[in-house]
């Protein structure tokens, strides 16, 4: 249950806030997760959709690399409702079951494609340390190239801040099949 009441319906918004809802819904398909909290400041949650918008559907980065990096953050934050989520994204992105396991039983980089282990590495290096190791950012440097790091980087940063607020509030709209929860 969550901790805070949800804006579920545009009619809860004041009229001039009721256009972002309705944005939010055209661009995602409903309002949900992290937006049923956020729009609690229209303008913030507006702000947010507008990058996860580009984070999701215009980035530079694979979707494999994009799903994977949202994965791999989503569980190192514990995140339910994130992690439910990009469960099926991943697959669709071409992210194998194995995989998507391997990341919930929180594997080390050595259970992964080399790379695979990168992003996984990146994610849990960032999160746990809050810094890269010069190892894993060359390797990922040598692969992304400036503006596919920053976006990484913007991406598994992004993640982290919808993590932030789906788990102070206990936000969850999306559960994950039985033996994938956590």
């Amino acid at each position: 249950m969550a901790r805070i009441s949800l804006v579920e319906k545009k009619a809860s918004l004041p009229p001039e806030h009721q256009g972002i809802y309705d944005a939010i819904a055209q661009s995602r398909g409903q309002v949900r997760g992290p937006f049923l909290a956020l729009l609690h400041s229209p303008p913030l949650a507006e702000r947010t959709a507008h990058l996860g918008g580009y984070i999701r559907f215009e980035s530079q980065l694979e979707p494999k690399i994009l799903e994977l990096a949202a994965l791999a953050a989503a569980r190192e934050l514990e995140c339910k409702h994130e992690w439910a989520a990009h469960i099926g994204h991943a697959q669709n992105a071409g992210i194998s079951m194995q995989t998507i396991r391997a990341v919930h039983q929180r594997k080390g980089p050595e259970n992964f494609s080399s790379e695979e282990a990168q992003v996984i590495s990146c994610v849990q290096e960032l999160l746990r340390s809050h810094r890269l190791s010069e190892r894993t950012f060359q390797a990922l440097y040598a692969r992304l190239g400036e503006r596919g790091m920053v976006e990484l980087m913007a991406t598994i940063g992004y993640y982290a801040m919808l993590a932030c607020t789906l788990n102070a509030f206990d936000v969850v709209s999306t559960t994950a099949p039985e033996d994938l929860q956590i």
